[in-house]
């Protein structure tokens, strides 16, 4: 009998996609989406819409259900994420809902069915060698997903899989058009998926001597490597270089204050098992950001990731992952910046 597989559907093309290739490798599929909303309110926002995702499994004739989850949701990612901002810190809640709350809860749900699988539409790609799974980047690098996914459990990444990470977005949005399938006509889902209220009060814009230049509007609305929106008068261009909660300010300066040399990550993961107190590897500190060479020296759940030239924007909250090549290591926290370049 075929092996069935639980595919976490958004209404977008890659999902619907996903769904399809496995179809087409003799599983027994199943489409599920994880509302982390209001279950009163309209299904759909910008990263999924409940309605595109039952139309998507009635195109592929597959069963679909939604699973409710806004009370994990609220709990696990956007809750936490309101007190990273109000303590100066920009948090990536898209690591922390795939690690916390997606790949948990369906696993949970497929376990509830007596389903071996469970499956995404990410860009990204895993390797099996022996008792350990490795993840890898997609093979599209301009839609690698696999900086969000560091955080999964080797227990989650055995029962996962992730088709469309073998390929490129146009091959994905070429198989969808050829299907006539709706969601090949759809535009692109966003990443962030909510919207943050306001969580904190005005305060003094900083210059790096301490002089007072202005007044920001809260700390929630800016982040470090920020030019627009800062309301100055300066002779040359001035970017947020730290904030401060402590003393709810924001510190500006020239951009050449903006670059680091290192930088101390806490809330270590390591993804397919600990690679040693002290190895080189490429680090991502961004989504959208190369991954840079650098060397990581280890101490318990922390670490210090030393840049072979300094890095730009170093942003506490965000996470750094470090790669051997397309192999992800694992990652963490970044806690703050270090060594400063200029």
């Amino acid at each position: 009998m075929a092996a069935r597989v639980l595919v976490g559907m958004s209404g977008g093309v890659d999902s619907t996609v996903c769904a399809w290739l496995l179809l087409q490798a003799g599983y027994r599929v199943e489409g599920v989406t994880l509302w982390l909303w209001d279950p009163k309110a309209e299904k759909e926002n910008a990263c999924c819409s409940v309605n595109l995702a039952q139309l998507a499994a009635h195109e592929l004739g597959i069963p679909h259900s939604t699973v409710f989850a806004h009370h994990e949701f609220s709990r696990l990612v956007i809750e936490p994420t309101l007190a990273a901002y109000r303590a100066g810190i920009t948090p990536n809640p898209c690591v922390w809902c795939n690690s916390r709350v997606r790949f948990s809860l369906l696993a949970a749900e497929a376990d509830r069915r007596g389903i071996e699988w469970v499956a995404t539409g990410h860009h990204a790609r895993l390797r099996r060698e022996g008792d350990k799974v490795l993840l890898l980047a997609g093979r599209d690098p301009d839609k690698d997903q696999s900086y969000f996914l560091y955080a999964l459990s080797q227990a989650e990444l055995a029962r996962a899989i992730f088709p469309v990470g073998e390929l490129t977005k146009p091959e994905i949005k070429d198989i969808a058009r050829r299907l006539n399938l709706t969601a090949a006509r759809l535009p692109e889902s966003q990443d962030l998926c909510f919207s943050l209220p306001e969580v904190d009060r005005p305060g003094p814009i900083l210059d790096l001597g301490g002089r007072r230049l202005g007044t920001h509007r809260g700390l929630s609305r800016y982040t470090v490597g920020q030019r627009r929106g800062l309301g100055l008068s300066a002779p040359e261009p001035l970017y947020v270089v730290e904030l401060r909660p402590e003393e709810n300010a924001v510190v500006v300066g020239p951009e050449a204050a903006l670059y680091r040399r290192a930088l101390l990550v806490r809330q270590l993961h390591w993804t397919s098992g600990f690679p040693g107190a002290e190895f080189s590897c490429q680090v991502k500190i961004r989504y959208r950001s190369p991954a840079v060479p650098a060397r990581v020296r280890v101490d318990g759940d922390a670490a210090q990731v030393e840049f072979a030239a300094p890095q730009r924007a170093v942003t506490p909250g965000q996470a750094a992952v470090f790669y051997d090549g397309e192999v992800v290591l694992g990652g963490g926290v970044i806690s703050r910046a270090l060594g400063q370049a200029a």
